[in-house]
């Protein structure tokens, strides 16, 4: 069985759907990135994985462990890590103190490994955190129990640039010992480094589940060309062409068609330069959230 089966899950606020008949499979020992805006129903879906909040249809598994199952999910928790995006940590205690809490609940033997690799100042009361340093001593009290699954609801934030990558690594490194990871995430830079496969969110409803290369090239190419005024026209005609802007003596667009198509159209005309790339990630989610004139705007501002 998948460590994670979600099928046809429905959670309503009064009268308001948080997920909307959510289904997806989440595969043994793969990065699996829950990826939407805030607000989309990520927390949702994970509150209901957890047990935390029952949902109103449908259903799930978690390590085989039903959600209606009480006993037996609380049994599947013992192998489960969770990273929450709000650290409800105790601001008057020390974090050894908060470790060894958690410790005494589901083990700690890959405590001091963690804490060599993320430093937070456990002698320190918690209230004296960073938001990075609380994130970090959340980052190893998710993994000090070795945890079959980890679950994890914004993992990076409050994570400067540095740590952030640092904790990406590691997150390769323990898909790579066979670990089962969920994360939901509106970061999109760091879905594409690290995830095997995504969902995409929209509105409460799964819109795809792909792995990231298939996701990359679905969305065609980016193509910038500089050539001639003819090459520019003929080059914006083709049938698999789109999103053109044109710049001083060039063309750039995104193409979507066969490349030996675009080759051959491109030695007709004389080229001076030309780069071919993947479009950033972020246009491709735009492809699957773009609902309005303004849903552009909201999505670079999530992401």
């Amino acid at each position: 069985m998948a460590p994670i089966e979600v099928e046809n899950l429905t959670k309503e606020y009064g009268g308001v759907l948080g997920v909307d008949t959510v289904s997806f499979t989440v595969e043994d020992g793969e990065v699996f990135g829950f990826l939407g805006p805030n607000g989309a129903g990520k927390t949702t879906t994970i509150r209901v994985l957890l047990g935390c909040i029952a949902p109103t249809t449908g259903t799930a598994t978690v390590l085989g462990a039903d959600v209606h199952d009480e006993d037996a999910l609380v049994e599947a928790k013992q192998r489960i890590g969770y990273l929450p995006a709000t650290l409800g940590f105790d601001e008057e205690v020390t974090g050894t103190t908060v470790l060894d809490y958690h410790e005494s609940i589901k083990g700690g033997q890959r405590r001091d490994e963690l804490l060599n690799m993320f430093t937070p100042p456990v002698d320190r009361p918690v209230r004296e955190y960073s938001s990075g340093n609380k994130r970090m001593l959340g980052i190893v009290q998710a993994f000090m129990h070795d945890p079959d699954l980890v679950i994890m609801d914004e993992p990076t934030s409050g994570l400067d640039p540095l740590k952030q990558e640092r904790f990406n690594e590691f997150l390769r490194a323990e898909r790579d010992r066979g670990k089962t990871l969920f994360f939901s995430s509106h970061v999109l830079s760091e879905v594409r480094r690290v995830c095997d496969r995504i969902g995409i969110l929209r509105d409460g409803k799964v819109v795809t589940v792909e792995d990231v290369d298939t996701l990359l090239n679905r969305g065609g190419k980016q193509v910038r060309v500089q050539t001639t005024d003819a090459g520019r026209a003929a080059l914006a005609d083709l049938d698999d062409v789109i999103e053109t802007t044109q710049f001083p003596d060039g063309i750039q667009f995104i193409y979507t068609g066969e490349y030996n198509t675009l080759l051959t159209e491109l030695s007709r005309y004389d080229v001076q330069d030309v780069d071919i790339s993947e479009p950033p990630l972020e246009d491709i989610f735009l492809h699957y959230y773009e609902t309005d004139a303004n849903a552009r705007e909201v999505a670079e501002a999530d992401v």
